[in-house]
């Protein structure tokens, strides 16, 4: 079961997206910003960083740095509704991926699959 390590600051959009990524089949852990992220990806093993980028005290583009230092297993996508931050993305953290808000969360998860074809294909 892929696990996922889920930080968005936003309440209702971490139970919204936690709730729908369970109910697709994966194991969430769903945190409310960079600075609670950080200690998880000490200790636990996530396949995937699922992140929020416009957050307060750590935004999801030092987290996912961090995360590369310290998980460099651990695959990462930003979900943001700003443009321009997702160009500072891009630039700072080309190996995410990036989803915009608004999305279905369909599209989410076939993003994620997407990102696990190959891991899948590997263990077959």
């Amino acid at each position: 079961m892929i696990r996922i390590l889920l930080a968005e600051d936003d309440e209702a959009m971490r139970a919204y997206l936690t709730r729908a990524l369970e109910q697709a089949g994966y194991s969430v852990v769903a945190v409310g910003s960079g600075t609670e992220a950080l200690p998880m990806l000490k200790t636990e093993i996530y396949d995937l960083l699922l992140s929020d980028i416009v957050m307060p005290e750590m935004d999801g583009i030092e987290l996912a740095q961090r995360c590369n230092e310290l998980s460099p297993s651990t695959k990462v996508m930003f979900i943001t509704g700003f443009a321009a931050v997702s160009l500072r993305a891009s630039r700072e953290a080309p190996q995410a991926k990036m989803l915009s808000k608004p999305f279905h969360l369909k599209d989410l998860v076939m993003e994620i699959e997407r990102m696990f074809e190959d891991v899948a294909a590997a263990s077959l």
